[in-house]
């Protein structure tokens, strides 16, 4: 099913990569391509499962049909508890047993590759560095560090975070601008270093472009859900794909 016969991670830092590439991958489904993994895990169908694959893509399918498996599998049937429970509880499921799944495949590429005890510690280490699928697909990591109504002030009250800061140069002299760029970045690294991008996982950083939905406050890279500044400008109320989506399905 993976394509794991053609990549096999040898290092700590190879088997790391692939980890977020498929960590990545899962988080897109369960985040900004929620519909279509929504309509893909019909309960009529067989057991389904969800693969993320290193490229950071994902898919629902079948699972392999050799024993035993060149990887470990993941979930099987996910699709059969999906009209059984609510859409935010359902997932919820389906991102705890993909890090599981996650854990498994890193942890077997570390067996298979004779890492020892320093290696499996460091590997371990830098993956609990990110947050779990299912602290970014319920939100819980960045409730750890709440109290983000809007990621600064200094926006005009606005929902989201301009890369740069390119239209105070119209109103300061390059000299003001530089000083208060210094004292605004400190102060979002500050207030919002422990954000999340609900999309891919990632921390925030001072210099990207980030959105707010006013539905869930949930953050996004501007990247991740095809924002950019210009066009948030004209947004007056913000909604994820996730929350678009739960509106627009029947």
């Amino acid at each position: 099913m993976d394509g794991g016969a053609h990549y096999n991670p040898r290092t700590v830092e190879e088997v790391f990569r692939d980890f977020k590439g498929r960590r990545a991958g899962m988080i897109k489904a369960l985040t900004t391509d929620v519909e279509e993994f929504f309509q893909q895990c019909d309960p009529e169908k067989d057991n389904l499962c969800l693969y993320g694959f290193p490229s950071e893509q994902w898919e629902v399918n079948l699972p392999a049909e050799e024993v035993p498996p060149e990887l470990p599998e993941p979930a099987l049937g996910i699709n059969f508890a999906r009209d059984g429970m609510q859409d935010k509880d359902w997932l919820s499921l389906v991102a705890v047993h993909s890090d599981a799944w996650l854990l498994a495949v890193a942890f077997y590429f570390g067996a298979r590759f004779g890492f020892d005890k320093a290696d499996r510690k460091r590997m371990f280490t830098m993956i609990n560095d990110l947050p779990t699928i299912f602290e970014v697909v319920t939100g819980s990591a960045k409730k750890q560090t709440k109290e983000k109504s809007s990621i600064s002030n200094h926006t005009s009250n606005k929902k989201f975070s301009l890369k740069g800061r390119e239209s105070e140069s119209v109103k300061y002299s390059k000299q003001t601008k530089d000083e208060e760029d210094e004292v605004l970045d400190e102060e979002d690294i500050e207030e919002h270093g422990e954000t999340l991008c609900g999309a891919c996982g990632e921390n925030y950083a001072s210099d990207e472009f980030w959105i707010c939905c006013d539905i869930c406050e949930k953050w996004f890279h501007g990247k991740c859900v095809k924002i950019t500044p210009a066009r948030a400008e004209h947004i007056k109320q913000y909604k994820c794909p996730s929350c678009s989506n739960k509106r627009a399905r029947p």
